[in-house]
């Protein structure tokens, strides 16, 4: 039995994909094989729902951080709402690399969604700094509410990362250029 035989369908992928680059082929964002992966996963759906609840919870916070910012007002009701920000971004996070397992193979940098991870974890760095300076009780509540304007700011990157990759994954899933799996 040879190699390819044995490898498992993520590595079969991703061997047809740099084998396509290489041949200066422009690959899809997903093969038919993860295509598939993706439209049967629940995780896919779960991705689908916490996202937008994700973008309403950073709304909201996001006004009351700059409440906060500016009148020196509702400090507790700022700090309560960055906590409940990221425990919704953990949650997608923990479900986002299932999701990134069961499609492409690999929990997390896979590489059609390498950046965008590598962005999540900055975005998760900074939320996880911010509940050190709270729950530490270290800075002052500026400097906390400014460590997490800077993960908002990441965020909003990293949100329009994964809309770009889902508007490419629409119009390459009407193409008739899809990566045969």
């Amino acid at each position: 039995m040879n190699r390819q035989n044995l490898s498992s369908p993520a590595e079969s992928t991703q061997s047809m994909k740099r084998q396509e680059a290489a041949a200066g082929k422009t690959t899809a964002l997903y093969t038919n094989a993860e295509r598939q992966r993706r439209d049967e996963s629940v995780w896919t759906v779960v991705q689908g729902v916490l996202a937008p609840l994700q973008f309403v919870v950073f709304l909201i916070s996001l006004g009351l951080v700059v409440r906060t910012l500016t009148t020196g007002e509702g400090a507790f009701a700022a700090d309560a709402s960055i906590v409940v920000k990221t425990l919704v971004l953990y949650t997608i996070m923990i479900t986002g690399s299932i999701w990134e397992k069961v499609v492409f193979g690999k929990w997390l940098f896979a590489p059609a969604f390498f950046w965008e991870d590598v962005f999540s974890m900055l975005v998760l760095a900074l939320h996880t700094l911010y509940l050190v300076m709270l729950f530490g009780a270290l800075g002052t509540i500026e400097q906390r509410l400014t460590v997490a304007l800077a993960g908002y700011a990441a965020y909003v990157i990293n949100a329009g990362q994964f809309l770009w990759k889902l508007r490419m994954a629409r119009l390459q899933g009407s193409s008739p250029k899809a990566v045969p799996a």
